[in-house]
């Protein structure tokens, strides 16, 4: 398969189908790490190429201050990252809006499987901000929601 043969709008719609789809067979319930299985077989049936779990380094001012296991990759450019909770809260929205910018990724995706009906927003890094504005704004301002 050709990687980033998508546009990142339909790429994130086939994650979120495949999403939909492992939650239409499990519901809610398990622990994250059975829908991080489940996602990762049908990510392999729809032919989208991603990594699970990939280790990356974190750094602060260039220094390795450790690492980080974000949930999937897709197609190279795509960051997933699901949790399995009764709610998305605010927090694991901050988590992922950090997670792009800590690995330089444009686009990703917050996926919950805790609810009744599954749960899905697509982030995207901050928009560079004039310094003026940049101490007032929390990073939840500059999510993009489907």
């Amino acid at each position: 398969m050709i990687k980033n043969e998508y546009p990142d709008s339909e790429l994130t719609g086939k994650i979120i189908g495949c999403a939909m789809e492992v939650h239409r067979h499990l519901g809610n319930g398990f622990q994250e790490v059975v829908y991080q299985r489940a996602l990762s077989l049908e990510l392999n049936l729809q032919h989208l190429d991603h990594e699970r779990e990939k280790e990356m380094p974190l750094q602060y001012k260039g220094c390795d201050i450790g690492t980080r296991r974000v949930d999937f990759f897709v197609m190279d450019k795509i960051m997933v990252e699901i949790k399995a909770v009764i709610q998305l809260e605010d927090v694991h929205l901050a988590q992922a809006i950090n997670y792009l910018e800590a690995y330089k990724m444009e686009t990703g995706l917050l996926i919950n499987f805790g609810n009744t009906s599954l749960q899905f927003k697509r982030v995207s890094k901050p928009k560079p901000k004039n310094q003026n504005h940049s101490q007032n704004q929390s990073p939840s301002q500059n999510q993009k929601q489907s």
